[in-house]
């Protein structure tokens, strides 16, 4: 890992600052998956930040499925798919895109789609300033006329302000992202996944009856130019989607 000095002005906080370097860092030194972190006071003597500053960007990255903590042992590379891997594919495969390699047939039912102000917490992780214009939609996701997931996409608009007038039980997002102006390539993203049990919510929107867990993810997107793009929760039936990921040394 190599570093350079946090300084300049930023309207995001010194931990998000932080956590970005440190993800900068590891994707050009090639950090392996599994690959063990210096100690946090290691760190906070390289980063010249305090632990406490660290440990919140550490948990960050934890949090977006870049890390792991490994008790007693400090924080390590967490695995990546090879579809998420930065730099192995150049492009990030969705939803529509992975279905149509398996010849399988989608549809989408929206559930809303609307304009709103973004967060303090949606801007932070999508580098916009708090109050900007996002688009956010929820849709249930169908293969082959079977209900598989329920997702929610955050965009800023000003990435494509298409997306607040198309039609997405016709279009794939995706789609729409690659052909805006200038486009937008799904570059890479920073993808978590865990099994819990279906909120009653979710239960009826994916059809559950009975012991049937589910898949969450959590999907942060960036374009070619590293910036991201979309923030993505899906809620995948567990019966109905398999996750699978190659493990290398």
């Amino acid at each position: 890992m190599t570093t350079s000095p946090l300084i300049g002005p930023d309207a995001l906080p010194l931990y998000l600052r932080l956590a970005d370097r440190i993800h900068e860092d590891l994707r050009a030194s090639g950090g392996a998956d599994g690959a063990r972190l210096p100690s946090e006071r290691q760190l906070a003597e390289r980063y010249g930040a305090s632990r406490v500053t660290i440990r919140a960007a550490l948990n960050e990255l934890r949090e977006r499925g870049i890390l792991i903590s490994l008790p007693a042992r400090g924080w390590a590379v967490a695995a990546a798919t090879p579809a998420h891997r930065p730099g192995a594919a150049g492009r990030v495969l969705g939803f529509a895109d992975l279905a149509a390699q398996r010849g399988v047939a989608v549809r989408n039912r929206v559930l809303s789609s609307a304009v709103r102000p973004a967060t303090v917490r949606e801007a932070e992780l999508l580098r916009i300033a708090a109050g900007a214009e996002l688009f956010e939609m929820r849709r249930l996701r169908y293969q082959n006329d079977l209900v598989i997931a329920v997702e929610r996409n955050r965009l800023p608009l000003s990435v494509a302000p298409g997306l607040a007038t198309t039609d997405f039980t016709q279009r794939s997002l995706y789609e729409v992202l690659r052909t805006a102006t200038p486009a937008q390539q799904p570059h890479y993203a920073d993808y978590s996944v865990e099994a819990r049990n279906a909120t009653e919510k979710e239960r009826e929107q994916l059809e559950i009856t009975g012991a049937v867990p589910i898949l969450a993810a959590t999907q942060l997107t960036f374009n070619q130019e590293g910036i991201p793009i979309e923030l993505t929760v899906q809620a995948y039936r567990g019966d109905r989607y398999t996750f699978r990921a190659s493990i290398t040394d």
